[in-house]
């Protein structure tokens, strides 16, 4: 975690990055009014709107795997490369992608 900031009324900026993200962060804003919390989870109505690139999909898919993620689907190959689709604990539904022209 980078950053943990309480913003007063309720609001909460939360963000993180991967090991060595070399200043790629994702912030998260905590859902305050009804309207937003409604929404939590179907931000991108049922489809995919968050990408979790790695350069090592099987090791990065045993470890979520291993903490009881739900996961939409079997792992696939597509032409641009090796993915998955899988729900974090408000549903949001991640594609964990290793891209092509990173495979071994």
């Amino acid at each position: 975690m980078v950053e943990d900031t309480h913003l007063g009324a309720g609001k909460r900026w939360v963000q993180v990055s991967p090991p060595n993200g070399n200043g790629t962060n994702l912030l998260l804003a905590q859902a305050v009014s009804p309207e937003q919390k409604q929404a939590v989870g179907n931000q991108a109505g049922g489809r995919v709107f968050l990408f979790l690139q790695t350069n090592d999909f099987w090791r990065d898919y045993q470890q979520i795997k291993a903490k009881d993620v739900n996961f939409n689907e079997e792992p696939r190959e597509e032409a641009y490369g090796l993915v998955v689709v899988f729900e974090d604990l408000y549903r949001n539904k991640w594609d964990l992608v290793e891209r092509k022209n990173q495979l071994g």
